[in-house]
């Protein structure tokens, strides 16, 4: 039998409750209920260890805080992110405790490197033939669970924010043109994530499974036969069998569909700050932990920037006067010399890396470039 907890019972509790639905008074269910648990931690934590405490101007950095930290990290069931989110809690805590009580020495009991590193994320992207195989299947399938799916390959939303799409979420920003509004999602942003014509027609399929689903209308898109978590599960369930029927070892998550639509905007040539407002995230950092470039995009990048040879020098501006004049002086020498240079250059860059001529045109090059620093010597002499 497991050991029953007996009810939190500290001479803090109601100062730290009173903080906690402060700071949790727009936020969802779940981060309340977890700024509870963090305040049962500590509080728990501090009448164990030290039982001495019991108000808070006697709450110090060492050994309060650093007690604390070092006793949740040699607790085993919880994970480096749920001990991440424990700490900023607290810290967050602590921080409308001293707004509140007027004691601004609580918030310096938490240093910036209190926060443990987390484990580098790499991009997690389909392959294009497992992509392209999902992608087949779930057309092939064409039911409620795999428009669904195909929703979020296509759009690069969160499972959480295609299951609180509404009934009426595709809009039509300007005319020709079609987006999809994603709701309030993790970071408590909403976007317009714009959509070609198939999505808009896997948006259609699901009004029309929506209209046979003997669930009542709710304003939502996608039937909710008992709850949310339930049709979270579902889904995720629809997507291992479908890996299963084709075959793939690999483990899929409907999560991998938001780093491959990543993925591909960037490739297609979108930019990172437009990418970052299709994802709805806040930072680039984040951003860049979804997209994958690999050693072939690399290459296709690099090719397409010696086209367009960005670092070179502008060339030279024409110059009327010295054109029409009959006059040979250095001036006109020079700008010659500058313009013979870029074209030489232009010309260069136009032949493929074997060409045989490559060696003399450098050989060129470089003594265009001794002439010219020559007639700046004369200019200035």
């Amino acid at each position: 039998m497991s050991r029953r907890r007996l009810p939190l019972d500290h001479p803090l509790l109601a100062a730290f409750r009173t903080a906690a639905q402060s700071v949790t008074v727009a936020m969802s269910e779940s981060s309340k209920a977890h700024y509870r648990t963090t305040t049962e931690h500590f509080l728990r934590y501090l009448g164990e260890h030290h039982p001495n405490v019991t108000s808070l101007p006697q709450l110090r950095r060492d050994p309060h805080i650093l007690g604390w930290l070092s006793w949740l990290a040699c607790r085993k069931p919880l994970e480096l992110p749920t001990r991440i989110l424990h700490i900023i809690s607290l810290r967050r805590l602590l921080e409308e405790l001293a707004w509140l009580h007027e004691l601004p020495s609580l918030v310096r009991l938490f240093h910036p490197d209190d926060l443990p590193q987390q484990n580098y994320r790499l991009p997690r992207p389909l392959s294009p033939e497992q992509d392209r195989l999902i992608q087949e299947e779930l057309l092939r399938r064409n039911d409620v669970a795999s428009n669904a799916l195909l929703l979020v390959r296509h759009t690069g939303m969160r499972l959480g924010e295609c299951v609180d799409l509404a009934f009426d979420c595709l809009r039509q920003p300007a005319p020709g043109q079609w987006a999809i509004h994603v709701p309030l999602g993790k970071l408590h942003t909403e976007r317009l994530v714009p959509v070609d014509d198939s999505v808009c027609q896997i948006v259609h399929r699901l009004r029309f499974y929506r209209s046979l689903s003997s669930v009542p209308l709710d304003g939502l898109l996608l039937a909710r036969r008992h709850n949310r978590n339930s049709l979270l599960r579902e889904l995720r369930v629809e997507l291992t069998k479908v890996r299963t029927d084709l075959g793939i070892e690999r483990l899929i998550v409907p999560h991998m569909f938001r780093h491959t639509y990543a993925t591909e905007m960037l490739r297609s040539g979108v930019s990172l700050q437009a990418l970052m407002k299709l994802l709805g995230h806040s930072t680039a950092k984040m951003t860049l932990l979804y997209a994958e470039f690999t050693q072939a995009d690399l290459q296709r990048e690099w090719n397409s920037a010696r086209l367009k040879p960005r670092h070179l020098a502008p060339p030279p501006r024409t110059n009327p006067s010295a054109s029409a004049s009959s006059h040979a002086d250095l001036s006109s020498v020079n700008h010659a010399v500058q313009v013979a240079q870029h074209v030489l250059e232009m010309f260069r860059r136009t032949l493929p890396d074997t060409s045989g001529s490559l060696p003399v045109l450098d050989r060129l090059a470089n003594r265009l470039t001794k002439i010219a620093a020559e007639l700046r010597k004369l200019t200035t002499g």
